[in-house]
C-alpha cells in the first residue's frame, strides 16, 4: 500500500512539475459572455504550444466535487482491477428493475452505455467490485485531487468527500490522452473510446459531463471535461459552472462555445 502511495505522490509531483514548466498561462477575460451569467471557469492546455488558456483562474484552482466526471477515471480503475472488461459486451450489468426518473438508466447497461448516460447505479456496482483498498490505491496512483473516499465507497465522487480542481482535472486528462498515466495502453484506449462524442474530418472530440450540489454554499455545479485531438495537436480542457440552473449539459455548451471561439472546434 505504501508503495502505491509513493508512486501516486511521485506521479502527482510530475504533473505539478509539468504545469510549472508550461511556457505561458493566457488569461482570457473576453470569454465571460460565453458563461451566460454563471459563475464559472474554463481552463485548457494546448499540447503543441505548451500553454494554458484560462478564464477565472482563481476558480480553476478551487477543489470541487467531481460528480460524474470521475467516471472517466473510475472506469480506468475498474478496467485495471479486472472488474471491467475491455470487450464492452462483457461489461453488461442487469438493471434491478427499480425505476429511476432518468429513463435511460432503466435498462441493462454496458460500460459504454453507462458512460454515455452517466448511469450512477452501474458505477456504484463497479465501485463495490473494486473495493475500498483498490479504489484508494487507484486514486493514490494518479494523485486524483484530495484522494478522499471517506464519503463512502458508492458515493464518494458524488457531492461528498472527493474534491478536485478544474486545473487538476486538466492535468490528469493530459496524462490520459498522451498515454503517460500508469495504466495499460489498452485500458486507456477503452476509456477514450467511451468518452468520444464525435470523430470526423480529423477532429476527435471527447468529454464527460457532471452535475450535482456542492456542500460549500455554491449551490448547483455543472462540469464538462475532455479533450480534442487532431493529427497535429491535442488539447485538454475543463469547464465548471455554478448557479441555480447549472448542469453538465450547460457546461458542455459553454465548453463547445469556448473551443469554437478559440478555433479548436469547427
Amino acid at each position: 500500500m505504501k508503495k502505491h502511495i509513493i508512486i501516486g505522490t511521485l506521479f502527482a509531483l510530475v504533473l505539478l512539475a509539468s504545469v510549472a514548466r508550461a511556457s505561458e498561462i493566457v488569461e482570457r477575460t473576453d470569454l465571460a459572455d460565453i458563461f451566460q451569467g454563471f459563475d464559472g471557469t474554463f481552463i485548457m492546455y494546448d499540447e503543441g504550444a505548451d500553454s494554458y488558456t484560462v478564464f477565472n483562474k482563481a476558480l480553476s484552482e478551487t477543489r470541487l466535487p467531481p460528480c460524474s466526471t470521475f467516471k472517466v477515471f473510475h472506469a480506468l480503475i475498474g478496467l485495471d482491477s479486472g472488474v471491467l472488461d475491455r470487450d464492452d459486451a462483457r461489461t453488461l450489468m442487469k438493471w434491478n428493475g427499480k425505476p429511476s426518473s432518468i429513463a435511460a438508466w432503466n435498462h441493462d447497461q454496458t460500460l459504454a452505455s453507462a458512460m454515455r448516460h452517466s448511469v450512477v447505479w452501474y458505477f456504484q456496482r463497479v465501485a463495490t467490485g473494486i473495493g475500498e483498498e483498490r479504489m484508494q490505491r487507484g486514486l493514490d496512483r494518479i494523485g486524483y485531487g484530495n484522494r478522499d473516499i471517506s464519503g463512502g465507497l458508492t458515493r464518494f465522487w458524488l457531492p461528498s468527500s472527493l474534491k478536485i480542481s478544474p486545473r487538476e482535472q486538466v492535468g490528469l486528462l493530459r496524462a490520459l490522452f498522451n498515454g503517460s498515466l500508469p495504466f495499460a495502453a489498452e485500458d486507456i484506449a477503452v476509456v477514450k473510446r467511451d468518452i468520444t462524442l464525435s470523430s470526423g474530418n480529423g477532429v476527435r472530440f471527447m468529454g464527460k459531463t457532471g452535475s450535482g450540489s456542492d456542500d460549500a454554499d455554491r449551490g448547483i455545479i455543472g462540469w464538462f471535461v475532455g479533450g480534442v485531438e487532431t493529427p497535429h495537436n491535442r488539447w485538454s480542457f475543463a469547464v465548471n459552472i455554478q448557479g441555480p440552473d447549472a448542469s453538465g449539459v450547460r457546461a458542455r455548451g459553454i465548453a463547445e462555445a469556448a473551443l469554437k471561439r478559440l478555433s479548436i472546434l469547427p
